[in-house]
């Protein structure tokens, strides 16, 4: 019975999420306009993606945004969580119970809100970026916390508390003890921030320059327009994101599996020892 559910989940799995993308990454390698008839294959999708300027300039700014809200992210949320786990149990639990308000919420709301308070309120312009990198920081940073968190959980802290009394500072023993255990958390956490930044739409939408576009609000404006060579485009767009997406899990998986196994050849060195 188990089997059962476990394969009936799998192809499920697959036939709503990965076939789908599958069709797509086929119909991006023909001369196809639409979806269903096959015109013959061709690379003038990816040649279309890569060297107009409109597509290229929106391929770059997104990126750029999406790692440095990332990398803003991570320190955030890698700071917060460490100092929320060191906390007495009462800040412990107002910090994660007001960590989970932003990831519960909706996009839309948390968007709104943030225009409304920086925009409207504090004045700030968008063209300045300031409003959109915030929403960015603001969307990703309780998704780094939910990803180191567990990670300190499981980490010694029998190690920082041993660094303490050999006269190493807590900011010592933070950097050489602490860090180190949680990395794979923090790297789950920036890739899963940068996956968050591309994918956005609603704040983008409320904080972007007008002259601006991420790649969400790139494809749904294309969608609506009559432009079909670029529409067939976006089709190459998406694949070679499946692809960037796939190679990431790869290598954030392969990361996080050397460094554990470095973690526990190391605690069972320092058990020998002892």
């Amino acid at each position: 019975m188990k089997k059962i559910l476990s394969y009936s989940w799998l192809a499920l799995v697959a036939f709503f999420m990965y076939i789908p993308v599958l069709i797509l990454a086929f119909y991006s390698f023909t001369d196809s306009t639409t979806i269903g008839a096959v015109r013959g294959f061709s690379l003038h999708n990816y040649v279309t993606l890569f060297t107009t300027e409109e597509l290229r300039n929106m391929i770059i700014g997104t990126v750029l945004l999406a790692v440095g809200a990332a990398v803003i992210s991570s320190i955030l949320g890698t700071v917060g969580a460490i100092g929320a786990f060191y906390s007495r149990p009462v800040t412990k639990r107002m910090v994660e119970t007001a960590n989970q308000i932003p990831v519960v919420n909706a996009d839309v709301v948390t968007a709104f809100s943030i225009c409304i308070l920086l925009i409207v309120v504090l004045g700030i312009e968008k063209n300045t970026f300031i409003p959109l990198v915030i929403g960015h920081v603001v969307l990703c940073t309780p998704f780094v916390y939910l990803a180191v968190m567990p990670k300190l959980k499981q980490m010694d802290n029998g190690l920082y508390e041993a660094a303490l009394d050999l006269g190493a500072t807590p900011f010592q023993a933070l950097y050489k003890i602490v860090i180190p255990q949680i990395i794979p958390g923090i790297i789950s956490g920036f890739m899963l921030s940068i996956t968050l930044s591309l994918d956005d739409y609603f704040i983008s939408t409320y904080t972007k320059p007008a002259t601006f576009d991420t790649i969400s609000t790139y494809v749904v404006n294309a969608t609506r327009g009559a432009q079909t060579e670029i529409k067939t485009a976006l089709w190459a767009l998406s694949t070679v994101i499946f692809l960037v997406v796939i190679l990431a899990v790869v290598i954030m998986n392969v990361a996080s599996a050397k460094t554990e196994k470095k973690q526990e050849v190391g605690t069972y060195d320092s058990r020998e020892k002892d």
